[in-house]
Parts: C-alpha cells; sequence; structure tokens
C-alpha cells in the first residue's frame, strides 16, 4: 500500500477491525519510510453480473429494472413497496450465489414470476401477460389455467 504521505510503497497493519457496515475491513497502516500512520478499507471485488438478452445483446444487470417491472404488475394491488424490493433483492442474491457472470433474461423473468405467483396472483398474471407476450385470449387462459390447477 502507497503511503499518502511520502509515497513509499511498504507498511505494515497495526490494527484491523469490521467497519460499521460490515461489508469492509478497516486498516490501520503505518509506513516504514516516514511512521506516518493512515487509514485504508479493503472491500469484497464483485464480480459485474450480465443479462443476456432474447435478442443476445448484454447488458448489466440493474435490480431496478425488476423493481420498476414488478411494481407495474402489483399496480393497485396490496403490495407493499418493501415486499418489491424484497423479491428484488432476493432474486439478485440468488443470481449472485450462482457464481456465474452470465445470466440470460428468461431466467430472470422466470425468477419474478415464480416469486409474484405467492406474493400476488393478480399481479403475477399482468406480468406474464407482458413477459410472455399473450397473443391472444386462448393463452391467456391457458395460464390461468395452469395457475388455478396449481393451488390444487
Amino acid at each position: 500500500m502507497k503511503c499518502p504521505f511520502c509515497g513509499y510503497t511498504d507498511s505494515k497493519v497495526i490494527d484491523s477491525r469490521p467497519a460499521e457496515d460490515g461489508t469492509t475491513i478497516r486498516r490501520r497502516r503505518e509506513c516504514l519510510e516516514c511512521q506516518k500512520r493512515f487509514t485504508t478499507y479493503e472491500v469484497i471485488e464483485r464480480m459485474p453480473l450480465v443479462v443476456i438478452k432474447r435478442d443476445g445483446s448484454r447488458e448489466s444487470f440493474d435490480k431496478v429494472k425488476i423493481i420498476n417491472g414488478v411494481i407495474r404488475a402489483c399496480e393497485k394491488r396490496p403490495v407493499t413497496m418493501t415486499q418489491i424490493e424484497n423479491l428484488a433483492a432476493d432474486i439478485e442474491l440468488e443470481l449472485r450465489g450462482r457464481l456465474e457472470s452470465e445470466v440470460k433474461s428468461e431466467v430472470v423473468g422466470e425468477m419474478v414470476m415464480a416469486r409474484l405467483k405467492d406474493l400476488d396472483e393478480v399481479a403475477y398474471v399482468r406480468f406474464a401477460s407482458v413477459y410472455r407476450s399473450f397473443k391472444d385470449i386462448n393463452t391467456f387462459m391457458e395460464e390461468l389455467t395452469k395457475l388455478l390447477g396449481d393451488r390444487k
């Protein structure tokens, strides 16, 4: 670690402890050249998570996109913002836990639908109708029939 005072590249760690948020480590260091002390923070480097869209293009994973889609599906439904944020956070946590740097958008959509089905069935059908691009009333009825069959 380079000393911020003299630029020397060697230092020793005097003290280490977790920072307030628990995701970083605070280290007190002392420069081996000028003996001045300084603080550094060590953070976990997260792998970028990339979503592969249906057309083959790639974009960075964005939890806000999930939240916005679920908000639209839950409009005028008894679903709280906290529930929606938890749903999106659970999906992100599960995706990062897979240790894969790329995920297909279909996988993300299916994860959203699986959680929405448990959260609010009307919101699930709304989301599914947009996500699966229902072409006519028959495909809509097929999804409703599956939903009713899952209830039993």
